[in-house]
């Protein structure tokens, strides 16, 4: 019997845990331009987070299925450790010159992102399984909706702290110059131990119910299968033509190897991802829908930041606070939306009215233009963030009600995996979206053509001549229409979303003994 004591220490950390990996996918950003400066590198400087994308999402099914097997507790205690070992690592590339295999700090601090993303990736997927092996369904559904807080607190909180730490530059820890980048990273290491402590003396140890081999054929195929997936995506339209050689041979590895996958995962005793999860409608629905609403999630927060430096005029440094009131909305909803699943026992109202609300709040800012006032634009943010907070936090709710306690690991993490790949090609496809539309129009004036990346420093700083400035209006007029259609093309993007939630089958959530078999699923 696992006490009110041990559950509520075991949230605690788990919650520790959660805003440890949220707040490492926006801290690093604010941190980069600095980092770049000083350890150069400026042609490695998107595998910085790539690197850790890459490991991060490659391991999610993996630590899923090992948590069936070993027990979240075990694998959660390995996933800090890594991420803790990789935090400190990170904090000290470059400092030692360059290194025998590991060469100068930017490569250096390319490899250490990677061994920090092969622990990060336990640590989401590890949270949302043990809030469901600890709480019944319809009392677990007030916990995603704190989790969904956490997240929307780690974006707002990132670039702040990030910008604190690199601003701060270099102090002095016993006699030794630490620059203030670098803190980026260290400040994991506290964290992390206080998490690991926690996890290790106060966790109960939760029996489950599917020993096994590990298939490591399965884990090699899908990592063969997702890695040139996830470079195919982020080089195409940028480093490579999207039908280069290198992008077709990349999605080529990637197909076979996946083909080759779902092969294995069919015939062996305990696989990595049991096909027969894609015989559950309520799994298959409800991925989907995450898969798109996911991708519809990063098409705006991705290029929200453009669109207000370029069309607002707001400075890439407050840019990241200026996303505060769509933070505001998803916290709230997703707050507010988990108490009253735990009430009603029903999350596919609250699904649909999330995905409705999303819809319009999209449709509402692909209607911006570059006469938009911040409070203008901050309301519609308001609205796109309350429908997104129910959206993406009930996802995991409805899976983890449908699949056997045996299951609930690989399910979970299931969950995480097609989010993180939809989060992908969002950015992939809105990034070519936006790029065909920038060259679709034609932005010299006069023969002329301003650069994208000083029109802002150029208009702040009255660095313009009057012709200078209107070739500016100009420009900025075009930019903003570019950015608008990616929204546009994610309103269309919102509607699938929507349609997919509207097929997610309702299934009653019951405060059952989290021991106990899931609910059937109706005919």
């Amino acid at each position: 019997m696992i006490t009110p004591d041990a559950k509520r220490i075991t949230l605690i950390a788990v919650l520790l845990v959660f805003l440890l990996s949220a707040l490492d996918q926006t801290i690093v950003s604010t941190a980069m331009p600095r980092i770049v400066s000083q350890l150069g590198g400026l042609d490695l400087y998107a595998w910085v987070t790539t690197a850790y994308m890459l490991t991060s999402t490659v391991t999610v099914p993996i630590y899923g299925k090992l948590g069936d097997i070993f027990g979240r507790k075990a694998v959660l205690i390995v996933g800090i450790s890594i991420f803790l070992v990789g935090s400190m690592l990170c904090g000290l590339a470059g400092e030692f010159g360059d290194l025998p295999l590991l060469g100068n700090g930017m490569v250096q601090l390319i490899v250490f992102r990677a061994i920090q993303g092969i622990g990060g990736g336990a640590l989401f997927t590890s949270a949302f399984a043990i809030i469901a092996d600890l709480y019944p369904p319809r009392e677990r559904a007030k916990f995603a909706g704190v989790l969904g807080g956490v997240f929307g607190l780690a974006s707002i909180l990132g670039p702040v702290i990030g910008g604190f730490f690199t601003d701060l530059g270099a102090t002095n820890i016993a006699g030794l110059e630490v620059a203030g980048w670098r803190w980026v990273f260290y400040v994991n290491l506290p964290l992390s131990a206080i998490a690991l402590f926690m996890i290790y003396f106060k966790m109960p140890v939760i029996a489950h119910l599917k020993p096994g081999k590990i298939d490591f054929l399965g884990a090699a195929l899908i990592t063969i299968g997702v890695v040139p997936l996830l470079l195919a995506l982020t080089w195409g339209g940028g480093d490579y033509a999207w039908m280069s050689s290198e992008i077709r041979g990349l999605i080529g590895l990637a197909a076979a190897a996946l083909i080759a996958f779902a092969y294995v995962e069919s015939k062996v005793s305990n696989p990595i991802l049991p096909l027969g999860l894609f015989n559950n409608k309520v799994f298959v629905t409800a991925n989907t829908a995450g898969f798109v609403t996911m991708m519809a999630f990063m098409g705006c927060v991705t290029f929200l930041p453009l669109y207000m430096q370029l069309g607002q005029g707001v400075k890439a440094t407050t840019s990241g606070l200026s996303m505060l009131p769509m933070m505001a909305g998803l916290i709230f909803s997703s707050t507010v939306v988990g108490q009253l699943i735990t009430r009603t026992g029903k999350y596919k109202p609250f699904m649909l009215i999330g995905s409705a609300v999303m819809m319009v709040g999209v449709f509402l800012l692909s209607r911006v233009d570059q006469h938009t006032t911040t409070l203008d634009l901050a309301w519609r943010m308001v609205i796109f963030g309350l429908g997104i907070g129910p959206a993406m936090s009930t996802s995991n709710i409805a899976i983890q009600n449908a699949v056997a306690q045996s299951e609930m690991g690989v399910a979970t993490a299931s969950a995480q995996f097609f989010r993180q790949i939809g989060g992908t090609f969002g950015v992939a496809i809105f990034g070519a979206v936006l790029t065909n539309n920038i060259a679709s129009l034609n932005l010299a004036a006069a023969g002329k053509t301003i650069d994208l990346g000083a029109l802002h420093g150029m208009a702040a700083s009255g660095a313009m001549s009057a012709v200078d400035l209107a070739r500016a209006d100009v420009l900025r007029a075009g930019i903003v229409n570019a950015i608008t259609g990616v929204f546009v093309v994610a309103t269309f993007v919102a509607v699938v979303a929507l349609i997919a939630t509207a097929l997610i089958p309702a299934l009653p959530l019951e405060a059952r003994d989290t021991e106990g078999p899931a609910p059937a699923e109706p005919d």
